[in-house]
């Protein structure tokens, strides 16, 4: 009987916290260059999201608050246009704090983040108020469209600053949990349906976004010093009651405090809220690691032996292949090299095993960052935290068949022996069509201590002497019967 030790995957808030991490830390590893660009594409989303909710909004005779409901569903238009088209909103990056409280990152590294995605942002959310300008989009419906986004406009900038604060914290509160949500699932739809809400609610009730507020005050501004006598005398107004929207008063008594409370409610109540409450130990490990589940088998004494001689430990490669986390990815991939390996488990500064780096997290990272890599990238930043070993002691045979053998498609058969597939298939023509997505190479550990590790070109070297010798791994009454055949 082979038996391996089981070490769950996180569940439930825990694989949200990890999904969190790895999304904060991803924030962290692109280019200046490529960062900017997609937080200018998020300024544009968000500031389109805003021509949405000024569109749906004027003139609506609906209600106050069915009016700002369907208008806080328009604006969720920019959050899903960020989320499916993987811009780089500053309100969602502040999450990288995580990034920060595992040690990935330093204080300067976080705030260089935050401020070239802020930057972006700004400037996404500019150009598309010189582009509404241009298309004089505030005329629509007899200047009532740019009226409205004056007043919009002219609201935000009458909060007391403490007001402002706090409607920043409740805003990027619900924003970061939209966010949140959305680690739960891959599928794009569900990713869309999950953010609508959170931010309907965030915009009907008149909660305070940095990012949308760049391209909302300054369109409210733009409106009232650059529209013609023609416009004011259509919607009855004089741009003097609108003087105080002004850029001094814009940055004073809106964007510092509500940019503050964006980063107090994403960073600290959900992000750190999340972070504390999961892991109060922050000296535990975060790797999870889980055992490989291999089947079990009876076989005769003499099958068993056989398999005795065919340990894992016997035909693995020694632990000296092993990465450091904190290593450069340079020296860990002329490593790899030495030890001709596509990749190789990770241990920590005490020994233990912290994830896996591979050759295929290099090539996504390039791919990535348009084939310009970070040179100051270490291996932590790259790995993958979720790794399957095997025991020294267990078989290679057994392991073997685990790398090769879908029990699922060959066996379409539920635990209790019902069927779960009907085909007309044999075993063999199953088991040489199936598709097998399992690792190349695996840790081999004894008592939770990395020994070595071994691959699939070792697994088959292991077992080429088997086709000189096949009587040696058949069951006893398999032998008998080719004796007596």
């Amino acid at each position: 009987m082979v038996s391996a030790t089981q070490i769950k995957k996180p569940e439930g808030p825990a694989a949200l916290l990890a999904q969190a991490e790895e999304y904060a830390v991803s924030k962290t590893r692109k280019s200046t260059r490529m960062a900017i660009g997609l937080a200018m594409m998020a300024g544009l989303f968000i500031g389109l999201a805003f021509v949405f909710y000024l569109t749906v909004t004027t003139g609506s005779n609906a209600g106050w608050g069915i009016t700002r409901l369907l208008g806080g569903l328009a604006f969720s238009m920019g959050l899903i246009l960020v989320v499916l088209g993987g811009a780089e909103l500053f309100t969602s990056t502040v999450l990288s704090m995580l990034a920060r409280a595992n040690g990935k990152i330093s204080t300067a590294g976080l705030l260089h983040t935050w401020a070239r995605v802020y930057l972006g942002n700004l400037l996404g959310a500019l150009l598309l108020v010189l582009i509404v300008m241009t298309a004089g989009l505030y005329q629509l419906d007899d200047g009532q469209w740019g009226l409205n986004a004056l007043h919009v406009a002219q609201h935000k900038l009458h909060h007391t600053w403490i007001q402002a604060f706090a409607l920043g914290v409740l805003c990027n509160l619900l924003v970061c949990l939209a966010i949140w949500m959305t680690f739960t699932s891959q599928n794009p739809l569900t990713k869309a349906v999950m953010v609508i809400l959170p931010v309907a609610m965030f915009v009907s009730t008149g909660f305070e976004h940095s990012v949308a507020n760049m391209f909302m005050v300054p369109l409210g501004m733009s409106i009232a010093t650059f529209a013609p006598d023609s416009f004011w005398q259509a919607v009855g107004a004089s741009p003097d009651a609108f003087s105080d929207l002004n850029l001094a008063r814009f940055i004073s008594a809106n964007l510092i405090p509500v940019t503050l409370g964006n980063i107090l409610g994403g960073a600290g109540l959900v992000g750190m809220g999340y972070w504390l409450i999961i892991n109060p130990e922050r000296e535990k490990k975060t790797a999870q690691i889980a055992s490989l589940a291999l089947p079990s088998a009876s076989y005769s004494e003499s099958a068993i032996m056989t398999q005795e001689t065919l340990t894992i430990e016997k035909h693995m490669k020694p632990a000296q292949c092993a990465l450091n986390a904190r290593q450069y990815v340079a020296d860990a991939l002329e490593k790899l090299n030495q030890y001709q390996l596509s990749g190789a488990p990770v241990l920590d500064d005490d020994g233990d095993l912290v994830g896996f780096f591979s050759v295929q997290d290099v090539l996504v990272d390039l791919w990535w960052n348009d084939y310009q890599p970070d040179m100051d990238a270490k291996v932590e930043s790259l790995m993958r935290t979720e790794v399957q070993t095997v025991d020294a002691e267990q078989s290679v045979i057994e392991l073997a068949q685990y790398m090769s053998i879908d029990n699922k498609v060959v066996y379409p058969v539920s635990d209790t022996g019902i069927a779960t597939h009907f085909t007309n298939q044999s075993a063999l023509e199953r088991a040489k069509t199936q598709t097998v997505s399992r690792p190349y190479i695996y840790p081999v550990m004894r008592d939770n201590q990395l020994v070595g590790v071994i691959t699939r070109a070792d697994v088959v070297r292991a077992l080429a002497p088997l086709y000189g010798n096949a009587m040696d791994i058949l069951p006893a009454d398999a032998k008998e019967g080719l004796v007596t055949a």
